[in-house]
């Protein structure tokens, strides 16, 4: 995790993206003239530490990528890590996902018609820790996967306020759910996300309406993955609250994505609607206590020592707010609370002008630093076409660090 300036040079090349007067997001970078299939060690590091560096890196060129050449340069960037996906395989996947996996239908949900706010996940065979994540029809033979049309895809079903179909099919849509990919149980989150673009349309553009109030809309190409910076958060934040933010922490519920199984989001998807639908802890299952994970609310990044406010606010079942190392902690359980004082940080960063959602050309494959941002689909119309995306990423062997220490982390 440290920096490659003491090894020779990377033979790739790294160029900022390009951005409008408009922008003011400050990250992202296109990596060009590497093959994955074949990449050095040395490669490997430099590329690691672009990710860390750029937050969000597109890779050009990769069209005859191998999966499982993804999946091994997803170990390679962590290879004391344990060598499964950081969710788990797909068994323990579809048992304890929850909200992200489609054994939640049938474990809790008896209504068909709220079926698409799941999401159906298959893994690629001989590299299952690679997964398909589309929608649509994916072709007669994908990788040894016969004619699988996916029916769930990722949608805005999960929103509280609903958007109304018709509106939907004229190509209005919204980000779907802002988070960072980590279990928050058991294992600690990836460093960095791949997500390889096989097939996505390109046209017509959707219209992405934030619905929240505040009049937001942006247009962007249909099936690509929009992005917004923790760190960009930390900086907008007052001196008082980084203050408080660096010496505090949250822990994360059990089973989180689960707890939150019955429960709706934001139509602007960053955050819960508190409706009291949250499961009760006997209602998860057997869990661990050692388990249940405690992060710092403040990540930092290892090679460029930013900070990011890194919190996950739908899965926060406790936060542990004190100043300074020396202060008790005051702990707040009420959900409303918790949710009420993150939304108030959280939002500042979720304008147009911050959020990138980058290009992808069929082959590209677009990674992220999961410690610095937070990401999220956006869904559009079936009749635009079918999307393919290969996404691997792996728990980390090196859980987030915050700027002091935690007594309790860990």
């Amino acid at each position: 995790m440290s920096p490659s300036a003491t090894i020779p040079e990377a033979t790739f090349t790294t160029t900022p993206m390009k951005k409008s007067s408009s922008d003011k997001h400050d990250y992202g970078a296109i990596v060009n003239n590497i093959d994955l299939n074949d990449i050095s060690d040395i490669d490997v590091r430099h590329l690691a530490d672009a990710i860390w560096t750029h937050k969000v890196v597109v890779v050009k060129g990769q069209k005859d990528l191998a999966p499982i050449k993804q999946w091994e340069l997803v170990t390679r960037f962590d290879p004391d890590s344990p060598q499964v996906h950081s969710h788990g395989d797909l068994k323990t996947f579809n048992s304890k996902g929850g909200l992200l996996s489609t054994e939640e239908i049938l474990k809790y949900d008896d209504d068909d018609d709220d079926d698409k706010k799941y999401r159906e996940i298959v893994g690629i065979p001989g590299a299952e820790n690679v997964r398909l994540i589309g929608k649509g029809f994916q072709g007669e033979d994908h990788y040894g996967i016969k004619n699988k049309n996916i029916t769930k895809p990722l949608s805005h079903d999960w929103h509280a306020k609903v958007l109304p179909q018709e509106e939907f099919e004229e190509g209005n849509t919204r980000f779907q759910r802002w988070h960072m990919d980590a279990p928050l149980y058991g294992r600690d989150p990836a460093w960095f996300t791949t997500l390889r673009c096989i097939k996505r349309p390109t046209e017509p553009q959707v219209t992405i309406r934030w619905d929240d109030g505040s009049g937001f809309s942006m247009k962007a190409e249909p099936g690509l993955t929009a992005f917004i910076s923790n760190v960009q958060t930390y900086e907008m934040m007052t001196e008082d609250e980084k203050k408080m933010a660096d010496h505090s922490w949250v822990e994360y519920a059990p089973h989180p994505y689960m707890w939150i199984g019955d429960c709706k989001g934001n139509p602007n998807g960053l955050g819960l609607v508190s409706q009291g639908k949250e499961k009760k802890l006997e209602d998860l299952g057997d869990f661990d206590p050692e388990d249940v994970k405690t992060y710092p609310m403040v990540w930092v990044n290892p090679v460029t020592g930013e900070k990011a406010f890194q919190v996950h606010g739908i899965c926060a079942r406790k936060l542990f707010i004190r100043s300074s190392p020396t202060e008790e902690p005051r702990v707040i359980e009420d959900l409303v609370e918790i949710r009420n004082l993150l939304k108030t940080i959280q939002e500042r960063v979720l304008k147009p002008e911050y959020v990138l959602i980058p290009s992808l050309e069929e082959g590209d494959i677009v990674m992220w630093a999961n410690y610095q941002m937070f990401h999220t689909a956006v869904d559009y119309p079936d009749w635009i076409g079918s999307r393919t995306m290969h996404q691997a990423n792996i728990a980390s062997s090196t859980g987030p660090m915050g700027p002091v220490p935690i007594t309790v982390y860990t």
